[in-house]
């Protein structure tokens, strides 16, 4: 097993090495404002046996592999997988595992990973700041012999190179070191935050009226411009199976100029215009759409303060009754991001804390930088969900309609079987009239 814990602090905040105290099985940490990341490392005898694991074959040329099929699933808390965790990993009264899997109930985003290539699962959690207003307390323990624990504490630096991340501060590996080791590192970066200078940030919105052809609005706040020459704006749509788009209305060159859209760039999924939500086979769909983008000294600003907007047609399959004629579809908001090409001759895979296998990173050059925008949901705690309320059959009501449906076939069953009693009838008497003999004369 291993475990790493990495705390990025502000340059500007006011860390001291001295709030760390290091013994010979333990970092202790005191009121540090930080954000934090976890990772731990288990190799398959260290799961529950009751996991049944089966071998993939591996292609050993390949340096990494990326997934062949994507899964979404909307879950609004990771509740029940912590629970999970603390019955079925943590050992009997290992109270320092229980806590750690109940932190993860308040992480940023979990990842779980598996190489095949070491046979091992990986299993990483974010947390943008303390859930405590005191910062991070807490005493990191080097639980087992076997385990290999690594503490760091770092601090964002000018990096040489505009594609690099650069770190500097302490390491500490437990049980190895007397005292934390000051480091310094840089490496090539595959996602980088947009530069505030070139507007970084978002908004996701459907305005209203949205009825059953909702319009997702993504607006910027400033007029926004490319980090690097040769970069594209795009963004990244994860729909659920309630929601669809027309890939035919999305190939006019005039709408998608009129929506601020350059064009389609991969869609997949379910993409079947007419199948009703119980139909579809599939649990939704993706696309990676490419946006158009205006510099502050185009056309279409006044000032430098303008919004400027991208209008994205979406619809909506027809959903199951609901009691109250109503019910509501969740949409996640998408990613927004520059596609920059890297220089040559850039390794992008030495940064220890990638990211891979987001899903829309397989759709561009294995090269490619990403600079993502940061998206700002209106209020204090702002969800990145965004609700539809669609109308669909009202259950209270769908007795009449059930009803009255039976009745109309009843009585057009009636009338078909009326009409062909009459053509029988008649045809019957025709043919009688026809076969009466003559009278001799």
């Amino acid at each position: 097993m291993k475990e790493r814990i990495t705390f990025i602090h502000n340059p500007d905040g006011d860390f001291d090495a001295e709030r760390l105290t290091v013994t010979k099985t333990s970092v202790q940490i005191k009121a540090l404002k930080a954000s934090r990341e976890e990772r731990l490392t288990l190799s398959p005898h260290e799961l529950p046996q009751e996991d049944n694991l089966i071998e993939i074959p591996v292609n050993q040329s390949r340096h990494r592999l990326f997934p062949t099929y994507h899964y979404h699933d909307f879950s609004p808390s990771l509740r029940d997988l912590v629970t999970y965790l603390q019955k079925k990993i943590c050992p009997e009264q290992e109270n320092e595992c229980s806590s750690a899997a109940k932190r993860l109930e308040n992480s940023a985003y979990l990842d779980i990973d598996y190489d095949a290539a070491s046979r091992e699962f990986i299993l990483t959690s974010f947390h943008h700041e303390s859930p405590d207003l005191g910062g991070w307390n807490e005493e990191v323990k080097r639980r087992w012999k076997s385990e290999k624990a690594e503490v760091g504490l770092f601090t964002y630096q000018e990096a040489l190179e505009p594609e690099e991340l650069s770190f500097g501060g302490y390491l500490i590996v437990i049980s190895e070191d007397k005292k934390p080791r000051p480091t310094r590192f840089s490496f090539p970066s595959r996602h980088h935050a947009v530069p505030l200078a070139s507007g970084s940030s978002f908004l996701a919105t459907f305005p209203t009226p949205t009825g059953l052809h909702p319009t997702l609005r993504l607006t910027f706040p400033h007029p926004i411009s490319p980090p690097a020459r040769g970069c594209a704006l795009h963004t990244y749509l994860t729909l659920p199976s309630s929601f669809f788009v027309d890939k035919y209305q999305l190939s006019s060159p005039n709408f998608l100029a009129a929506k601020n859209l350059r064009g389609v760039r991969a869609l997949s999924g379910e993409t079947d215009l007419e199948a009703p939500e119980w139909v579809a086979g599939k649990w939704g769909s993706t696309m990676l759409l490419e946006l158009v983008h205006h510099a502050p000294h185009q056309a279409g600003f006044k000032t430098a303060e303008s919004q400027w907007h991208v209008d994205i047609p979406l619809h909506l399959r027809y959903l199951p009754p609901a009691a109250g004629g109503a019910t509501s579809v969740d949409l996640p908001w998408p990613i927004v991001f520059w596609a920059c090409p890297a220089k040559e001759g850039i390794d992008l895979n030495g940064n220890p804390f990638d990211r891979i296998n987001l899903g829309y990173e397989v759709l561009f050059d294995p090269s490619t930088t990403f600079y993502h925008f940061e998206p700002q949901p209106m209020g204090e705690g702002g969800s990145l969900i965004e609700q539809v309320q669609v109308p669909v059959m009202d259950l209270q009501e769908s007795r009449w309609v059930e009803s009255g449906t039976v009745g109309v076939i009843m009585l057009g069953a009636l009338w078909v079987m009326w009409k062909l009693v009459r053509v029988s009838l008649s045809d019957w008497q025709s043919k009688k009239k026809t076969i009466l003999p003559k009278k001799v004369l």
